[in-house]
């Protein structure tokens, strides 16, 4: 269905009709704040992140963008609720996308304006809908929150858009009831060829949110739906990025970076396991290598039950052994096994 969709770029990042997934984030910074909203956002994109969106609350935060885009890398988004003329105003200070909610932005005439500042720039508009913010009278007709709902709440507002001349869209609706979201990504995917931006709004903190969000999005882009994601975390957006390339190379439509699997540990682990999968995550983020790394507890089943891994580690009493799909190559100390891998992964990186 991606294949599918329409193309739309947002600054220098074109998603939709087959283009990789894109990975959001969102600042949790206050804009105004250009110094501490760069800092993260650098971070972000160090994670990996490629679209990040702000929130646009006030005259100062929309203007704040001008001074934000010049040192960051990638597109940003500006987020807005309410005042219609923050839309305009971030949009003239250089937002690449605007997400706006059209049933709480004002009405038609309002709605109008918007669609031509960002016509005139050729800015997409992401159509926003939550579970949240439906219509009394759609919650009425459907009894309540419903996935049917969410996409009717979101395709009047597109096509109320579209009806103004303007299609350069993005569309998310969201829920933090994942089963319901999954839902109406169903139906919506089927309704309109605009991208989708993809996440289970609320999802939680970095543990709940995790496993909500992995089988939310796991389930929805394994149909092919979606086009861009974010993973909502009640954490250090960092987080949402990690999580979000996981989930992406989970589902085989990423591979980049180093996939790290490690054993769950039993009674014949004799090494700190748990610590060094840690270290052993933490290294490899370093490396633009796409490979498959082992951690495991014990030199009796640990090369044969991690065979088909590029390289790996695995502890015994006191040694550990460093191996290569399934072959041994070396023996060493425990606490030399850390610095043992980063030398074979110096070696490949620079094969």
């Amino acid at each position: 269905m991606r294949e599918q969709t329409k193309t739309v770029s947002i600054g220098n990042v074109v998603i939709g009709g087959g283009n990789p997934i894109r990975i959001q984030s969102m600042t949790n910074t206050r804009t105004e704040d250009v110094e501490a909203t760069v800092r993260q956002i650098l971070e972000l994109e160090q994670a990996g992140c490629e679209i990040i969106r702000c929130t646009a609350a006030t005259e100062e935060g929309a203007d704040a963008i001008s001074k934000i885009k010049p040192q960051i890398h990638i597109p940003l988004v500006a987020d807005i609720h309410f005042d219609y003329r923050l839309a305009i105003r971030a949009i003239e200070n250089g937002a690449d996308k605007i997400r706006i909610n059209p049933g709480n932005i004002g009405g038609n005439d309002k709605l109008a304006e918007v669609v031509r500042a960002a016509r005139d720039r050729n800015i997409p508009i992401r159509v926003g809908v939550n579970s949240g913010s439906l219509e009394k009278e759609i919650l009425e007709k459907n009894g309540g929150v419903t996935a049917e709902g969410l996409v009717e709440s979101a395709l009047d507002k597109v096509h109320r858009i579209e009806d103004m001349g303007y299609d350069n869209l993005v569309i998310s609706i969201k829920s933090s009831n994942v089963m319901m979201c999954v839902r109406a990504h169903e139906l919506i995917a089927t309704q309109t060829l605009h991208p989708l931006h993809v996440g289970i709004t609320e999802a939680g903190t970095v543990f709940s949110g995790n496993i909500k969000s992995a089988l939310g999005l796991g389930l929805i882009l394994n149909q092919g739906i979606g086009d861009t994601i974010r993973v909502s975390l009640t954490g250090d957006p960092v987080y949402e990025i990690k999580s979000a390339k996981l989930i992406l190379r989970t589902l085989g439509l990423r591979n980049d970076g180093i996939e790290v699997v490690s054993c769950p540990t039993c009674g014949r682990t004799r090494i700190n396991l748990i610590d060094l999968a840690e270290k052993v995550e933490r290294l490899v983020e370093e490396y633009p290598l796409n490979i498959k790394v082992a951690v495991m507890g014990c030199v009796v089943n640990g090369p044969g039950e991690a065979k088909e891994a590029d390289l790996g580690i695995a502890g015994g009493d006191g040694v550990g052994l460093i191996f290569r799909k399934g072959e041994i190559l070396r023996k060493v100390p425990e606490q030399q096994l850390l610095g043992a891998l980063k030398e074979e992964l110096d070696g490949m990186l620079n094969a």
